[in-house]
């Protein structure tokens, strides 16, 4: 199976490299230069808790407009730079290729619908924490259990074909992972507990452990869970919230001594995050079922102050 991960950042590295292990042909797709140089002339150190493997035979580009035709297109960049990204992809995607958003935030499936058609589209996501310390060593710090979940945007053959084989491909590369019925639920699951930890890990500049162990921390990541189990319901009908009690003690010590995707972004690389697609997504919806989101509303007001004024904060 040929497959493109269309940004190999840390986490599209970390991914690539269990496909890889399941036996995918990959290319990587990124600007990162060093990093695409040294991994198809060296390849990729994969460092997971069972410990560390050199990964070789991954093809790499800065661009995929030469890369050819693939079977599965995977996007890693940033869910807010989809819409720019997509018209670069025409060369490698064909009339049976499926395109995959494995990205954070709600309403990937709709942004892809706008390219191909649904019955073409998988989503979903992976629960593991994902570094790139260097250029070609990416380092997996994976949850308990099912760890990557993905479904079809709109059953159909081909989505079910190709979701059977990559479900297989990252369970034999050492991902747990599960082809879902409907992934909806799951989205959503994943988003508000973005919405949280990740958000507050940012505007508070704590790992997501420190936080958690005060009062206030965990009163905070409720308050804003609450907000999105109720609009997951009004849109859903699926009642997430004791499913959301459960994630504090999984928070608690999967993610204890880690700084999430988005506190990278604020804290570390100065980069623009994707509060748009959790908290700022929530709170839209939100307001289009009438379901009140203040505390959303007010953190996606925040982090995106903050990322407009990167260069002009106190240091």
């Amino acid at each position: 199976m040929k497959i493109a991960m269309i940004g190999s950042g840390a986490a599209g590295s970390v991914f690539a490299c269990y496909l890889k292990k399941g036996g995918a042909d990959l290319t990587l797709v990124d600007r990162y230069k060093a990093h695409m140089d040294k991994c198809a002339s060296v390849g990729m150190t994969f460092v997971t808790p069972e410990g560390e493997e050199l990964l070789t035979g991954f093809k790499t580009a800065a661009t995929a407009e030469n890369i050819g035709v693939q079977d599965v297109v995977i996007l890693m960049v940033k869910a807010t730079q989809t819409d720019s990204i997509m018209p670069t992809l025409n060369n490698c995607i064909g009339e049976d290729t499926v395109v995959v958003s494995l990205q954070n935030g709600l309403g990937n499936d709709d942004v892809l619908a706008k390219y191909v058609g649904k019955d073409r589209i998988l989503y979903g996501f992976g629960t593991i924490g994902t570094e790139l310390p260097e250029p070609a060593k990416c380092v997996s710090k994976p949850e308990s259990g099912i760890i990557m979940h993905f479904g079809a945007a709109e059953k159909s053959p081909l989505t079910d074909k190709v979701g059977k084989a990559l479900e297989e491909c990252f369970c034999k590369g050492g991902c747990p992972t599960r082809f879902e019925a409907d992934i909806r639920p799951f989205v959503w699951k994943k988003a508000i507990s973005n919405s949280g930890y990740n958000t507050l890990s940012s505007l508070l500049r704590l790992k997501v452990g420190e936080f958690l162990d005060t009062e206030e921390g965990v009163e905070l990541i409720k308050t804003v869970w609450a907000e999105g189990c109720a609009v997951c319901k009004a849109v859903t009908g699926v009642d997430l919230w004791q499913d959301m009690l459960e994630e504090l003690p999984r928070l608690k010590t999967g993610f204890a001594t880690y700084y999430p995707s988005m506190a990278q972004d604020v804290l570390i690389n100065k980069r623009q995050t994707e509060i748009a697609l959790l908290n700022g997504a929530i709170a839209r919806y939100g307001a289009q079922y009438g379901v009140p989101t203040p505390v959303n509303s007010a953190f996606t007001q925040l982090i995106s102050c903050i990322q407009k004024n990167y260069e002009k904060q106190y240091k």
